[in-house]
């Protein structure tokens, strides 16, 4: 049987009809940048996540980036954040002419770890910035004490946890701002890139809002703030408020999926754990392998693929060495980069399928240790 990681044309084909008018709508009306698709999308996010101000932008990258010079971070400053995640985490950190330094991450949700993170502040340290990897919120009440105990500032990265809760709270009312993503692959995906910020906090929605136009103010051609272009395209807002409608639908199939693997895996280590307190939307299904190339390889003999995010933590990538302490420098992430593999899980994935691809791993895994 053949098990695909991804089907990205899967959404469309069930959304088609509608798509393609929306689409055409679009074309038709001729307001093709920040139209009413735009700003009912931003306010449907925004109402979603229970928070006062939604921000389109053109990517999540681009939401953390104005996110960030929003709340004024900047050169002298340090951030910390995880090596366990895409390179934006940091990359926006580094373009603002900030420091990241790099903390050790919890075995269970792979966000940050609030102990290591408070053995990495130093008097430059202005903000600390948990990713919420996978669909699953980092512990966001540990990092609150750290950063009210030290008088910092919390953004989120929260461009995998669109949807997702702890303690009740969605991501984003943890910290000052929050930024998601849309990329094609995410749970909420665009046709292309597309990304938010929420915040409750007024002042900062207005320079987020003022950033992501050249830094224009409230009148036309007149600039307050050193800006880009950062505008999300009323046509991926269109199809981002159609496929929102089934939204709820398809993390449930998610969840479908992750119970399936659950109860076929149930005996075998290094399973996805959901944390007190937590929801999960499943972005991804990941496992922990002492001999995950192998199984890989063996599972991709049988036709199932997979995935490593992510295979190598950022402070042995060149771009950003000269920011971490090198080998054995952060163990926990080390050992889950060495180990850490994501199956196939998405709302099209049947239930064969997912059946499949746990049987064809616990195979791989028998295997191995005989």
């Amino acid at each position: 049987m053949r098990v695909p990681f991804y089907d990205i044309q899967a959404q469309y084909r069930e959304c088609a009809p509608e798509l393609d008018a929306v689409v055409l709508d679009v074309m038709q009306g001729g307001h093709y940048v920040m139209g009413p698709h735009h700003r009912a999308f931003e306010a449907e996010i925004a109402e979603r996540h229970a928070m006062r101000h939604g921000i389109a932008v053109n990517s999540g990258t681009d939401a953390l980036r104005i996110l960030m010079d929003a709340a004024g971070i900047g050169p002298g400053d340090e951030v910390i954040t995880t090596a366990f995640t895409f390179v934006a985490s940091a990359e926006t950190v580094v373009q603002t002419g900030a420091t990241p330094v790099f903390a050790d991450i919890e075995p269970v949700t792979y966000g940050l770890d609030a102990a290591a993170v408070e053995a990495a502040i130093t008097p430059r340290t202005k903000a600390i910035l948990p990713v919420h990897l996978f669909g699953q919120m980092a512990d966001m009440q540990a990092l609150g004490e750290v950063a009210n105990q030290h008088d910092l500032i919390v953004l989120e990265d929260a461009a995998q946890a669109l949807d997702s809760t702890q303690n009740g709270r969605p991501a984003g009312h943890y910290g000052l701002g929050a930024g998601f993503s849309f990329y094609v692959t995410k749970n909420l995906g665009a046709a292309g890139d597309g990304g938010m910020i929420l915040t409750d906090d007024d002042e900062l929605a207005d320079r987020c809002r003022s950033m992501r136009v050249h830094g224009m103010g409230r009148e036309r051609y007149y600039y307050d703030h050193l800006g880009y272009t950062s505008r999300l395209d009323e046509i991926q807002a269109a199809i981002m408020r159609v496929k929102l409608k089934r939204l709820t639908e398809w993390n449930a199939r998610r969840a479908r999926i992750a119970e399936i693997y659950r109860e076929e895996l149930a005996h075998m280590p290094g399973l996805p754990v959901i944390a007190p307190g937590n929801t999960m939307t499943w972005h991804q299904f990941s496992v922990r392998l002492p001999d995950r190339d192998r199984v890989k390889a063996q599972l991709a003999d049988a036709g199932v693929d997979s995935m490593i995010y992510y295979p190598v933590p950022l402070h042995f990538h060149a771009p950003y060495a000269r920011f971490g302490a090198g080998a054995d420098s952060l163990p926990v992430t080390e050992a889950v980069c060495r180990e850490i593999m994501n199956l196939p899980i998405h709302p099209d994935l049947s239930e064969a399928q997912a059946r499949y691809v746990a049987q064809t791993l616990r195979a791989a895994r028998a295997a191995g240790v005989a």
